[in-house]
């Protein structure tokens, strides 16, 4: 499954696309879809003191751009890439109207990409799936 993410990294790129343009659509796109009111954001599960929904896609987008790329420079592009784009995408919803800058939701954002690059660096330390 490795092999599947870095030979075809256009799953990656087009989940990046998805994510940003969810993100920038004003208002909610998945609860216009599901309830008809863009106004309503559906919940995965309740938020404790970060937002859950979105570490579970930063968490997501991270795990998938790890399997994706494996060379130290592509990595560390794709970790400060990560960063920014949880940082920045919450930053436009200052202007973005029907949408809210939350500090939860950074952190939530931030908090998904530092799991998965917690446990990459735990894996390269152990060696658990090397040979």
């Amino acid at each position: 499954m490795i092999k599947l993410f870095s030979k075809y990294k256009i799953v990656f790129y087009s989940l990046n696309f998805f994510l940003i343009f969810l993100y920038l659509y004003p208002g909610s796109l998945i609860g216009q879809v599901l309830y008809g009111s863009k106004k309503i954001q559906p919940q995965i599960t309740s938020d404790f003191i970060i937002s859950s929904n979105h570490f579970y896609v930063f968490l997501l987008i991270s795990t998938i751009g790890f399997l994706t790329f494996n060379q130290i420079k592509q990595i560390k592009i794709l970790i400060i890439y990560l960063i920014l784009l949880s940082i920045i995408l919450e930053l436009l919803h200052l202007i973005i109207p029907e949408r809210t800058f939350q500090w939860s939701d950074i952190f939530g954002n931030l908090v998904g990409v530092v799991v998965v690059i917690s446990i990459k660096k735990l894996i390269n330390k152990y060696g658990v799936f090397k040979k």
